[in-house]
């Protein structure tokens, strides 16, 4: 890979992470089209180092409340809505390793990320709950989504605020609560996928150059796109996204069933 590529790579990990649209799908694309799809998932989550800076940039007062105080409510609603994705990630990781390399299901995960969008938009007006009433059920059920989101294409941010909206939060606690627990999500991603990278288990074909590039990208525009979302909920709609991704997922499944894929 050259530094070109991972810039580019970097700008679409960037906007796509915070945006509903699914970043790994995007990067699958993004991959595919400079024939890169042997790099595998360690590129992809070192890409998410970039937006991992962009959530402590935007939210970095309530990261330095946890480390103040661990021992707080806000700290166990993250810790319980990471667990379904700790479960799942650890017990199924060759599968969603294998999936993510052959991207043979993101044509349909499109079209899902699409339903959920759809259903939660006609649900945004009508959450009043602030995120200091939510409750660990309401944490868990997030939770649920974001593990259903290793699946390559569909939206973690997209799922997880959808799941919020399903459960009546208001629209800034969805939000915020979905990036605050992206936190835990990119980051033990980070430590599985640097821990294989040292032991030799993992073997990639990036240079130090384009991966610090590439990270760089992702943290500017991933700043950009989350704070453009937040705005975005308070008086937007989430159907525009519905339909992109729709839109994108009948072209891939054409183009799979083409051979172009």
């Amino acid at each position: 890979m050259n530094e070109f590529q991972a810039i580019i790579l970097g700008i679409i990990q960037g906007l796509t992470e915070f945006l509903p649209v699914s970043s790994t799908g995007h990067l699958y694309l993004g991959r595919h089209l400079f024939g890169l799809d042997e790099a595998g998932l360690f590129l992809d989550t070192m890409l998410h180092i970039g937006t991992l800076f962009a959530v402590l940039a935007v939210y970095g007062d309530d990261v330095i409340a946890i480390v103040k105080k661990p021992f707080n409510r806000l700290t166990g609603l993250l810790l319980v809505g990471t667990v379904p994705a700790v479960a799942v990630g650890l017990l199924f990781e060759d599968f969603f390793e294998e999936v993510s390399r052959t991207g043979a299901t993101v044509g349909h995960e499109f079209l899902l990320t699409g339903f959920v969008l759809w259903m939660a938009d006609r649900l945004k007006s009508r959450g009043t709950k602030p995120l200091e009433r939510i409750s660990y059920g309401d944490a868990l059920f997030i939770g649920c989504f974001q593990a259903a989101a290793i699946m390559p294409a569909l939206s973690r941010s997209g799922l997880t605020i959808a799941a919020s909206l399903y459960r009546r939060m208001d629209r800034e606690a969805a939000a915020r609560f979905s990036f605050l627990l992206s936190l835990p999500a990119i980051g033990g991603g980070v430590l599985l996928q640097g821990a294989k990278l040292f032991s030799g288990e993992s073997r990639e074909v990036i240079g130090l150059s384009p991966l610090l590039l590439g990270t760089l990208f992702s943290a500017i525009f991933g700043y950009l796109a989350v704070r453009w979302m937040i705005g975005l909920l308070k008086s937007g709609s989430l159907k525009g996204f519905a339909v992109y991704v729709w839109l994108l997922g009948l072209f891939i499944l054409g183009a799979q069933l083409s051979g172009v894929f």
